[in-house]
């Protein structure tokens, strides 16, 4: 046996976790640099009464900024940064949004695709899709008639081990439509590596899709002879790729990085056993990706016609971001903060 067979089968007597990792090459990060000018440095931020975690943003018609925490409660923001709780999951909300009757969609990891209301009812929608359970549901975009395309980002971890599924590289993440007359489900594209961000094209002809574990966004087209068809729209991102806004008014989609790329996930992309002993490892052993903030805006072509950054210590980890008002608002996984900066 060869010492690359030797450790391989070594690293599967050791998991505990039932990991089935994929080889993985991938490209070197372009060299965009991490530097100045920081301007998410200047960012304002809007604590949380309680909690932590407010993963996501969105704003509705009265300029007020939706959030929710990871104890489950959802956050309505006035316009000068004053919070009110509006409604508890029972979960975990991530991605939320505006839907066309003034009601909030809510993405929650833990139980599905959630309607909440003004009066804090909270509504399931769908906590199936295609015949399987949605087991890591994410993020969404809405459609002017209520269609919602949302991911559920992996067939194999809830989204408490969402770095097995980063480690494993499998590509079970999905996107998926509900059909708001029927609260029929059906899949819009598959075998997408941690599905995450979505993002509705301004005349609804397309919609982007985040895969996180493959530092890349998915376009797929929704109408004309085309549809049904799935191309890349942007690759080889110089972060972490992860919740995105669909199309403003100005033909922008802004895309949240959750940080850097990580030198250490990309050292043992190609090696299984090495990625296998890791998603072993005692979550304190494990290191986390480094804490500085980045805002990417891309034109409809996928060029990047704005790039915002942050230095450490700077609003982080961002994982959500909506333009409203002349305003980025941003959301993060683990602050206990929203922030908002000047948009570009």
């Amino acid at each position: 046996m060869s010492v690359v067979g030797f450790f391989a089968d070594a690293a599967r007597r050791l998991d505990r976790v039932g990991l089935q990792p994929q080889p993985w090459h991938p490209a070197a990060p372009p060299s965009s640099g991490d530097g100045p000018p920081y301007l998410l440095d200047d960012a304002r931020r809007w604590r949380l009464p309680t909690g932590d975690g407010p993963e996501d943003v969105a704003v509705d018609a009265e300029g007020r900024v939706l959030t929710g925490g990871a104890d489950g409660t959802i956050w309505r923001f006035d316009t000068v940064g004053r919070a009110q709780a509006l409604a508890h999951t029972g979960g975990r909300p991530l991605g939320i949004e505006i839907l066309p009757d003034g009601r909030y969609l809510v993405c929650d990891s833990e139980r599905g695709v959630l309607r909440v209301d003004d009066a804090g009812r909270v509504e399931v929608l769908a906590d199936t899709a295609a015949g399987q359970p949605l087991l890591a549901t994410n993020n969404a975009a809405v459609a002017r008639d209520g269609t919602v395309y949302f991911t559920d980002s992996s067939a194999r971890f809830p989204m408490a081990e969402h770095r097995r599924d980063l480690l494993e590289h499998n590509g079970t993440g999905r996107l998926l439509r509900l059909d708001p007359a029927t609260g029929e489900t059906d899949p819009v594209a598959d075998g997408l590596y941690f599905a995450n961000g979505v993002g509705l094209a301004a005349d609804e002809s397309y919609v982007l899709v985040v895969e996180t574990g493959a530092y890349r966004i998915q376009k797929v087209m929704l109408s004309g002879p085309d549809a049904g068809a799935k191309a890349v729209f942007c690759d080889n991102l110089p972060g972490i790729p992860d919740n995105m806004a669909s199309q403003t008014e100005g033909g922008i989609f802004w895309v949240a990085l959750y940080s850097p790329r990580m030198r250490l996930l990309e050292l043992i992309a190609p090696h299984p056993g090495l990625r296998t002993v890791v998603a072993n490892l005692p979550e304190a052993l494990v290191p986390d990706p480094p804490r500085r903030g980045r805002v990417l805006g891309f034109d409809a072509a996928g060029a990047v016609v704005h790039d915002l950054r942050g230095s450490r210590g700077s609003y982080a980890p961002i994982t959500g971001v909506r333009e409203a008002d002349g305003w980025l608002y941003l959301g993060s996984l683990t602050a206990d903060a929203i922030a908002r900066v000047p948009a570009p």
